[in-house]
């Protein structure tokens, strides 16, 4: 597992320094290398965190060591409100921020953002594969492009439950409380159809957030809400699965066109391993919320969670038509139809 071995002022130093290199290389002998920095916001137990240092082993082997990764866990170079700039500036050439991240550079990327598009994690590598309406809003975004940014693979953080300090089985068990979302107009105007407060919250200030009151809930992971001790803070989590979050693995274009094999190679395996430690880690998570005691996990009937999805499918997938595309849109609401 790799952590940071520079202290925060240092690694600020270290970065204004290595920007004026362009792709950071490093001279050891004759040998070219390049240094690789990738920041998330999540721990290192979650599915990010382990992929990520998964790809950092991978991609240092697949490049016979003439890359070297050094991965920033949990907020510690770069949270949710710079990370965006810092990889545009190249201060990080790598991230995976979840889709919502991306509002305001590409918001088409808020099609993951849409309510009840997976029912099951299964469903996610057919549904947003890079030939789909879907995956091309993803893989081949043009605004992407535009600010220097190479889409590299989906990874999973799961489905997204309700946490909550009073059980949610209906859309009215929501009216008036305020619950922390991501900073995406399709979310916000989702719980403002099921009557909550949406109130965007960055993802390390969650906890203290509901600690202090200020908020009332959120949704997210099993994974999510065990590593940041969410549930110990939450009397109900309602298994809703109303929602994905996925983390859009991203790098910097400047730095991937001079690497592009070796990080390629190792996007994809990394891929490929998160997609199948993030449900071993979510039912893990599940699992530890429930031993704690403290949270009761509630199970919608099928019915109960119908109610919820009548309420923003189709209606969500109509407002975003266009800022999402309505190619993408139609091949939803097709699918929607054929699954019943």
């Amino acid at each position: 597992m790799r952590r940071p071995r520079w202290k925060p002022l240092i690694a600020g130093l270290s970065i204004s320094l290595l920007l004026l290199s362009g792709c950071n290389p490093a001279r050891s002998g004759d040998q070219q290398k390049f240094e690789l920095r990738f920041a998330h916001v999540t721990s290192v137990g979650t599915p990010k965190g382990l992929a990520a240092d998964f790809f950092a082993e991978q991609v240092e082997e697949k490049s016979g060591g003439r890359i070297e990764v050094e991965v920033f866990p949990n907020s510690e170079l770069y949270g949710d409100k710079d990370e965006m700039q810092a990889i545009q500036s190249n201060a990080v050439q790598m991230l995976a921020p979840a889709s919502a991240k991306f509002t305001t550079i590409a918001p088409s990327l808020q099609v993951l953002d849409l309510p009840f598009i997976f029912d099951e994690p299964d469903e996610i590598p057919e549904v947003a594969s890079p030939d789909t309406e879907i995956g091309k809003a993803i893989y081949a975004n043009p605004d992407l492009e535009e600010n220097g940014l190479k889409v590299l693979g989906l990874w999973d953080s799961g489905m997204k439950q309700i946490h909550s300090n009073n059980k949610t089985l209906k859309p009215e068990d929501m009216k008036g409380k305020k619950y922390r979302i991501q900073p995406s107009d399709v979310l916000r105007t989702q719980f403002e159809n099921w009557g909550g407060i949406p109130t965007p919250l960055a993802f390390a200030e969650v906890y203290s957030g509901l600690q202090q009151g200020l908020i009332d809930g959120g949704e997210n992971t099993y994974s999510n809400i065990q590593s940041q001790n969410m549930h110990t803070v939450q009397k109900y989590v309602t298994e809703l699965d109303h929602g994905y979050i996925g983390y859009i693995l991203t790098v910097n274009k400047r730095w991937y066109d001079d690497l592009q094999t070796a990080v390629d190679e190792a996007a994809d395996e990394a891929s490929e391993f998160n997609r199948k430690e993030a449900q071993k880690v979510n039912e893990e998570s599940k699992k530890t919320i429930e031993e704690s005691g403290g949270t009761e996990i509630v199970i919608p009937s099928k019915e109960e969670r119908q109610a919820f999805k009548d309420m923003v499918v189709p209606s969500e997938y109509e407002k975003y038509r266009d800022v999402i595309g309505p190619e993408v849109v139609d091949e939803l609401l097709k699918r929607n139809e054929e699954r019943g």
